[in-house]
């Protein structure tokens, strides 16, 4: 049975893009997962531990036809290929995967909570997903329209870096 999920990128180290791209790519070699969009690429200031540079950020939604477990191993497994070092909460990482939604289901394992317990607060989560999907169903009694990104952005300093203008396709953006 196939079900859809929603991940969200990061990274602040190194070629952020490139991280994020062999992310997106590791992923679509994956036989049971199947990216359907993926939003504008975001440059963010850096959210709990601030003291590091700023991230880019994105958010795909896929389907697939692993567990939600499965899928996380699959994120965490794609993490380390990458370099990933978990030294410092919510520290500097070469690429970061969460999984935001899986299939509008509630899950809470030692592992995995979905929906993502702190997506709500986050501008660096909530724009990218909402600018793909913006009737998302968030969880249990959330509509997409009660988030009030402008908050959030004002709050986060998220802005666009590379604007999506086509499958694969982005465009540098200059504000």
């Amino acid at each position: 049975m196939t079900r859809e999920a929603y991940i969200a990128l990061g990274s602040n180290q190194g070629d952020r893009q490139l991280y994020m791209f062999k992310a997106i790519k590791s992923l679509q070699l994956h036989p049971q997962i199947t990216i359907t969009k993926t939003s504008s690429i975001y440059e963010t200031n850096p959210v709990g531990y601030t003291d590091q540079d700023q991230f880019l950020n994105m958010v795909i939604k896929v389907n697939t036809d692993l567990s939600a477990l499965d899928l996380l191993t699959i994120c965490q497994h794609t993490e380390e290929q990458l370099g990933r070092k978990r030294e410092i909460r919510w520290g500097p990482r070469t690429i970061d995967l969460d999984i935001l939604l899986y299939n509008q289901e509630n899950i809470e394992t030692e592992q995995l909570i979905v929906p993502h317990p702190r997506m709500l607060e986050r501008a660096f989560v909530m724009v990218p997903l909402l600018e793909i999907d913006q009737h998302v169903v968030l969880g249990k009694g959330v509509d997409s329209s009660s988030v009030n990104i402008n908050k959030l952005i004002d709050r986060e300093g998220v802005h666009v870096w590379k604007r999506r203008i086509g499958e694969d396709v982005f465009e540098r953006f200059e504000s």
